[in-house]
């Protein structure tokens, strides 16, 4: 067999993970895994559906990878994950140039796809979103190969009003911690040495499958794996995080004192709206509560300007709260209405401009805090895993226990020997800005 197959992969981490699922399928099937679209026969589209921004890239790329029907080697077209489910019966009549369709619990029957459109037949693929994840365990690894992302459970019971991936992915669904050990253990094999946990509330982790959160005993048995160094959680909700999870962070060599927690605000009105399950006071004492008990503790947030309703008053509330959180990392979105949400509905809605408005004020405000945060920095020791050499500067890149991939900052370091991607090093920091860190390779011990 040499049928060409090349994927694209859109929207979240979570997204990444079902795409290498389905890419190891399609390498243990025997098919040719290629990046150049216009080489392919069969090209894979795994879409995003979150927000508006997201559905507009996944309509585009579908249009453009279309082409190569006409234009390269492509005799067939198929479309997976969150589009395909919100919108399968618009994608099946209004873009002919799709061949299959799986939903978001169908990623198992790519192969079934695959075959089926290389025969001229069309396929469409959906279960209901109650359908649990495969534990399927040879995936590709498709990020680097030294990194990469565990998820530990599918869908959310939350139901937040702005949000639809309840909707789209169905009822939490976790995996057991059996299985996710034998994954772990596959990765580390295979290189990995940095573990990121992910899930649409990774603190929820085994509520329904244990009738208990299970996370502190998932992150137990996953530092008892050979060959992983890191392991970094993220999606962490402020109500659910516990003492015990707490003492784990602290307690585990290998986890990483590092927590990704969106609250999405911090006025009590508006998170009711949002119908966030925590308000201001409970968010600030898991903070309290983390700094207390891991005093060098990385934290990182998300938060959402321009919710319906929201008046200078509530926004001013969100911005002093930042201000006095100093959140070590933050990121912003204007709020986006979703169809098929509660949020959506809601008659006052913001005009565009006042959200991107009070996104950049937080953001600008952020930028001072990460500045003064990062000077703080200077002179001390960290372990920094290296991914890459920039020729022009003759400097290394890398990161921190503080940066997660893709979202957080870099260090850039000077090393006077070759040092290889996924290498973790002490660094000493000698300077810094708004976002990065530079520093030196070192001797010294890390903190």
């Amino acid at each position: 067999m040499n049928i060409k197959i090349s994927f694209i992969s859109l929207g979240c981490d979570k997204n990444l993970v079902d795409s290498e699922v389905m890419l190891g399928l399609l390498r243990d099937k025997g098919y040719t895994l290629i990046n150049d679209e216009k080489e392919a026969d069969v090209i894979v589209v795994n879409t995003c559906g979150f927000i508006q921004d997201a559905k507009e890239e996944s309509i585009e790329t579908i249009i453009e990878m279309g082409k190569y029907k006409d234009t390269g080697k492509c005799k067939a077209l198929i479309v997976t994950g969150c589009l395909a489910q919100r919108y399968q019966e618009e994608l099946v009549n209004g873009m002919p140039e799709i061949d299959a369709i799986l939903g978001v619990s169908n990623y198992d029957k790519v192969i079934e796809a695959v075959e089926s459109v290389l025969n001229n037949k069309k396929y469409i693929a959906f279960e209901d979103n109650s359908h649990h994840p495969q534990d399927y365990i040879n995936r590709v690894i498709s990020s680097a190969g030294y990194s990469t992302y565990l998820k530990i459970a599918e869908g959310c019971d939350n139901h937040c009003t702005y949000c639809i991936i309840p909707k789209i992915r169905g009822k939490i669904k976790s995996r057991t911690i059996e299985s996710l050990v034998k994954e772990t253990e596959y990765l580390a094999e295979n290189g990995v040495k940095e573990l990121i946990l992910v899930a649409q509330d990774t603190t929820k982790y085994g509520i329904d499958i244990y009738g208990e959160k299970k996370l502190p005993d998932l992150l137990r048995e996953l530092c008892k794996v050979d060959g992983i160094e890191w392991i970094r959680l993220l999606y962490c909700y402020p109500e659910e995080i516990t003492d015990e999870l707490i003492e784990v962070i602290r307690d585990e060599e290998k986890v990483l004192n590092y927590l990704d927690m969106p609250i999405q605000h911090a006025n009590n009105d508006i998170l009711k709206r949002m119908a966030r399950k925590g308000t201001k006071e409970m968010i600030q004492n898991a903070i309290s509560e983390l700094r207390k008990n891991i005093p060098d503790i990385c934290l990182r947030t998300t938060l959402i300007t321009g919710f319906p309703g929201e008046t200078r008053e509530q926004f001013e509330d969100m911005k002093k709260f930042v201000q006095d959180i100093r959140f070590d990392r933050l990121g912003v979105f204007a709020y986006s209405p979703e169809e098929g949400t509660k949020a959506a509905l809601f008659e006052d809605q913001i005009d565009d401009e006042v959200k991107e408005s009070r996104k950049d004020e937080i953001m600008a405000m952020q930028q001072g805090i990460s500045k003064s945060i990062n000077e703080e920095l200077v002179g001390k020791v960290y372990p920094v895993i290296i991914e890459g050499y920039i020729p022009e500067d003759r400097v290394y890149c890398g990161r921190t226990y503080r940066d997660a991939p893709e979202v957080d900052g870099m260090i850039f370091v000077s090393c006077p020997y070759e040092l290889i991607s996924g290498d973790i090093i002490n660094v000493k920091v000698s300077s810094s800005n708004e976002y990065d860190l530079i520093g030196e390779i070192t001797d010294e011990y890390s903190e």
